[in-house]
């Protein structure tokens, strides 16, 4: 949560920004292609109750009709109506949602919830529906190669300290000059002064960003995505009671048809017109 805190002053503006990649967003593919599960038998499934949190937009936030809406919210519906069953989303309280699945105040939490260890000692996973990527940004114009640790060689990145992009960047890019900022914030700011050439974190975070008016069209994403599970995490899935394993097929099946049939793309790119991969 700690990565997207900026996100929720300026995610209005974002809906609202011009700022687009050059060849549109590449919309990202989690599952296996060659792996086609048999739709699963929901005769026995009316309702699905989703718990999902409404203060981290772009995924889950009230909009200015105060009706829940966002990234999450819209797939949570979206896999109701391609299993055919009844579906409400409910808000909850972050640090409450892995209680209320546990509980059984709800059914499945799709609320941008972190597949690891701990999470799963109380829940059970669907196959990861987003990973959380690294990314660097750099300001447009700026001449430069591949961001690759011998390109970066001598050259500033800037990043946010204490945190998991900062560890990765003192393992593989200990020759480059690496300065630490104490928020989002600070090290957005530096990059658009030309304090630090690059500047290197979560994905999502900056794609919001680049999307804002903020970011003012200064900036774009350079090179691909950084993505070892051991730095950034295994993704994020919707979480369901331990056992629950009928349910926990029909959403991983609802999904892989979401994005086979195209929804998924449509959703996402509703919410990340910059896309974060």
């Amino acid at each position: 949560m700690a990565a997207l805190i900026g996100c929720a002053a300026i995610f209005t503006s974002a809906m609202a920004g011009s700022a687009s990649a050059a060849e549109g967003p590449f919309v990202p593919y989690f599952w296996n292609p060659q792996f086609r599960p048999e739709k699963p038998d929901t005769s026995g499934l009316r309702l699905i109750r989703f718990i999902t949190d409404d203060e981290y937009p772009p995924f889950g936030f009230t909009g200015p009709d105060g009706a829940l809406t966002g990234f999450n919210v819209d797939l949570a519906r979206a896999i109701c109506d391609e299993l055919k069953v009844a579906c409400t989303v409910q808000a909850r309280r972050w640090d409450t949602i892995v209680d209320a699945v546990e509980s059984g105040q709800g059914d499945a939490a799709i609320a941008s919830l972190a597949i690891n260890a701990t999470t799963r000692r109380r829940v059970d996973f669907t196959t990861p529906y987003y990973r959380t990527p690294a990314r660097f940004v750099a300001r447009r114009g700026q001449e430069s190669g591949a961001p690759d640790a011998r390109a970066l060689a001598g050259k500033v990145i800037g990043v946010q300290q204490r945190t998991a992009h900062e560890a990765y960047l003192r393992e593989f890019f200990a020759q480059s000059d690496i300065r630490t900022y104490d928020s989002q914030t600070a090290l957005r700011s530096a990059l658009k002064r030309g304090e630090v050439e690059t500047i290197f974190g979560d994905g999502v975070t900056f794609a919001v960003w680049l999307n804002s008016a903020d970011a003012a069209s200064c900036c774009d994403f350079r090179g691909g995505a950084f993505t070892e599970s051991r730095f950034f995490g295994e993704g994020v899935g919707v979480a369901v009671k331990k056992d629950n394993v009928a349910l926990r097929r029909a959403i991983d099946y609802a999904i892989l048809r979401l994005a086979d049939r195209g929804v998924y793309a449509d959703i996402y790119l509703k919410y990340f017109p910059v896309g974060f991969y």
